[in-house]
């Protein structure tokens, strides 16, 4: 089963980052990498079964979330290849924020099942890009305080 394992710490509260990352429909931390994220249906972003589609691209279901372990979990129905219907089945990717020092650290991973090992540097590439820009949106609120 392909695979990705992303990680980064930031220098903000738990609470913060977890604020940030637990409302599935906003991605405006990082308008770098998604420049349209589109609310499907009625249920709100940190509810299960919230469905989202990223850059007119990937569609993605809120499967589980835990505000007090601050951890959710997320599938992606459908994408470009090699995220596709048809390249991949069973598509979960898994965030997790935990206190680190004084900090934040913040665990990405991503599993699929796949004959193919294309997915991986595709992904792990957008995962690395989300999380640069959830910390660059923490040092930019620090320049302007």
């Amino acid at each position: 089963m392909p695979s990705t394992h992303q990680s980064i710490d930031i220098n903000a509260p738990v609470a913060e980052v977890w604020a940030k990352l637990s409302n599935f429909h906003d991605l405006s931390w990082a308008p770098n990498v998604i420049n349209d994220c589109e609310k499907v249906g009625d249920i709100e972003g940190s509810r299960i079964g919230a469905k989202r589609v990223l850059n007119q691209a990937f569609h993605e279901t809120l499967v589980s979330i835990d505000h007090d372990k601050h951890t959710l979990k997320y599938s992606i129905d459908d994408g470009p290849s090699p995220v596709s219907a048809n390249d991949v089945s069973n598509y979960f990717g898994v965030i997790k924020v935990m206190p680190e020092g004084d900090g934040t650290h913040v665990e990405w991973t991503s599993t699929w099942e796949s004959d193919s090992k294309d997915a991986v540097e595709f992904c792990h590439g957008i995962y690395v890009a989300l999380l640069n820009e959830l910390s660059a949106s923490f040092a930019e609120a620090d320049s302007t305080a």
